[in-house]
């Protein structure tokens, strides 16, 4: 378990704060995670990796010449927001392009594409790579489905060597598309990891049993089996990972990268062991190792567990797989001299407010309240949230959601003290929550608060017929952007019901109150009725039988606020009445 720790919501911050004073000589700090402190006399391509905090080396220990230019670091096991992968682009960007790569998880997928995007209104030419080498989270037939593990480093080193070497930006992400489709991982677990603050594990995996094809995030394994001896182990790993070599390799004469990767709480002395008959297997097979690892290269916190990972080499891979990298957590031979970098500024944010009608000062006075409200909700559902996505996805929800509705509230508080309006607090909270909580549901909520902002914005008053419109447009907002749909056990499931019933009632005359709260027990109702479903977007994909039985927690979470929202507007509705 994680033992040493101040305030949990604190951790990855002062995480981030003591590994850049240790690691001055290769990374210094900049909005949204690190960059490098050092750079070459030559521009190149810049590579930018990241993901969530708890899996070092990745992603900040990737950073330095060889390798990455930055890492974006979310919180705890969540993606990083895009405002966090947008400024550490910005300031990796040397003018010849900019790579995104990172593991395909719905969340960075989510953060990382809209940070694209910003960059390329900007007229920065940017690309992405998302890592796939998972065999266990889709079939062969669904590749593009599989989530990033320890592979991710086999990619990262070859886009950050040919970057090194002065490909341009086709050339980089040629590579690193090659490195992604020939490299294929498998992992198991022993136990589950514990997160700073938590009294359980994420998952308990049985005495004397071994999970098979866990995430890095804390997922559980998609089956157990009895506890195997080191060589069988590496029997069964070989199996396994042999059935997938990928296509255009052919195993007569093959040379190969093994990476042996510890989860965090496995002894480099048993996985030495493994990788004993590991090498014997390959060796029999007629299969050449090439320069191979051994180590916590991509850990899950106090996870016990190891997964095997081979990247299948081309003569071009391998000369950059055998190129010079010197970063904090990965060293390969000697990289030319380096000069320091410039100091990256810290974030100027612009504080002041746009002009706003008394009528929408007064409507942001009572959406401030509201979102007050829903982080105290929050604050005392998230271990029950936890426990509800810990049992078919990584168990971070509730955490998720205490720091982005906190941050969302703070923001919210701030800037209705400052005279804004309703769109303005509304999308301040947005920025706030989707920047502090990362993740999936970080960037669903960012969505679902600008939209409802856009359409009641600073100059009108807000009616029941806006925010309606606005909730209307927030559900069409949120499917267009995650692509989920009702049925797919998602938050999805508890906002169209909502939205539609708040719809139905405010055209049929109800005041916003009246019919907020039919809306809200509607949506209580879906919520509930999601244990039902069985999980088939997101990270509880891969998990999807064990997710029946359970609701999913973002339709729960998405619940809670509504009927919060709900006692709030009865409570002003109850003191306006007093005061007539």
């Amino acid at each position: 378990m994680t033992r040493l720790f101040n305030d949990p919501s604190a951790f990855a911050d002062e995480m981030i704060e003591g590994f850049v004073a240790a690691a001055g000589r290769w990374v210094q700090a900049a909005p949204g995670g690190v960059v490098r402190s050092t750079q070459a006399d030559e521009a190149t391509v810049a590579l930018v990796i990241g993901g969530g905090s708890g899996h070092y080396p990745a992603f900040g220990g990737l950073v330095g010449p060889g390798l990455a230019h930055g890492a974006a670091m979310g919180n705890l096991f969540a993606s990083p927001s895009s405002q966090q992968v947008y400024s550490i682009a910005k300031a990796a960007d040397q003018g010849k392009g900019v790579l995104l790569s990172y593991g395909n998880y719905a969340g960075d997928v989510l953060h990382f594409d809209a940070a694209q995007e910003r960059l390329r209104a900007e007229g920065i030419d940017v690309r992405t790579v998302t890592v796939t080498d998972d065999i266990w989270s889709a079939p062969k037939e669904e590749l593009h489905k599989r989530r990033g593990i320890a592979g991710d480093l086999a990619v990262f080193k070859a886009a950050g060597a040919a970057a090194a070497a002065g490909y341009d930006l086709d050339g980089v992400e040629r590579v690193a598309r090659l490195a992604n489709a020939r490299t294929r991982s498998f992992g198991v677990a022993f136990s589950g990891c514990t997160l700073p603050g938590a009294d359980a594990p994420l998952f308990e995996v049985p005495e004397g049993k071994m999970a098979v094809g866990l995430g890095i995030h804390g997922e559980p394994g998609i089956d157990e089996v009895d506890v195997p001896t080191a060589d069988e182990l590496a029997e069964l790993f070989l199996d396994r990972l042999l059935e997938e070599v990928p296509e255009g390799v052919s195993l007569e004469g093959a040379r190969v990268v093994p990476l042996l990767n510890g989860l965090g709480n496995l002894k480099y002395e048993e996985m030495f062991v493994v990788f004993r008959r590991i090498a014997q297997l390959l060796t029999e097979r007629g299969i050449t190792m090439v320069e191979p690892e051994v180590g916590e290269l991509c850990t899950s916190f106090d996870m016990s567990g190891v997964s095997l990972t081979l990247l299948w080499l081309d003569d071009e891979l391998e000369t950059l797989w055998a190129a010079p990298a010197d970063a904090p957590g990965f060293t390969k031979g000697s990289v030319a001299p380096q000069r320091a970098a410039a100091a990256v500024a810290a974030a100027d944010l612009d504080e002041s407010v746009p002009e706003a009608s008394e009528a929408s000062r007064e409507a942001a006075g009572l959406i401030d309240e509201a979102l007050s409200a829903v982080a105290a909700a929050i604050d005392e559902a998230a271990d029950e949230l936890g426990r509800m996505d810990a049992i078919a996805g990584d168990g971070d929800h509730g955490i998720g959601m205490q720091r982005g509705s906190r941050a969302g509230a703070d923001a919210a508080t701030k800037a209705a003290g400052a005279g804004a309006g309703a769109q303005t607090v509304l999308e301040r909270a947005a920025d706030a929550w989707s920047d502090r909580a990362g993740g999936t549901s970080g960037a669903i909520w960012g969505e679902m608060l600008r939209a409802l902002g856009r359409r009641v914005g600073d100059d009108d008053a807000v009616t029941a017929e806006a925010v309606a419109e606005g909730i209307a447009q927030a559900k069409d907002a949120v499917m267009a952007f995650g692509k989920a749909k009702v049925g797919d056990k998602t938050m999805v499931d508890a906002i169209v019901p909502f939205a539609d019933e708040l719809g139905r009632r405010v055209a049929a005359g109800e005041g916003l109150r009246e019919a907020w709260g039919e809306a809200a027990g509607s949506c209580e109702s879906a919520a509930q009725a999601t244990a039902d479903l069985k999980a088939t977007l997101g990270r509880a994909r891969s998990h999807g039988d064990k997710s029946i039985g359970t609701p999913d927690p973002g339709a729960i979470s998405f619940a809670l606020i509504t009927k919060t929202v709900h006692r709030v507007l009865a409570e002003r509705a109850g003191t306006q009445s007093k005061e007539q």
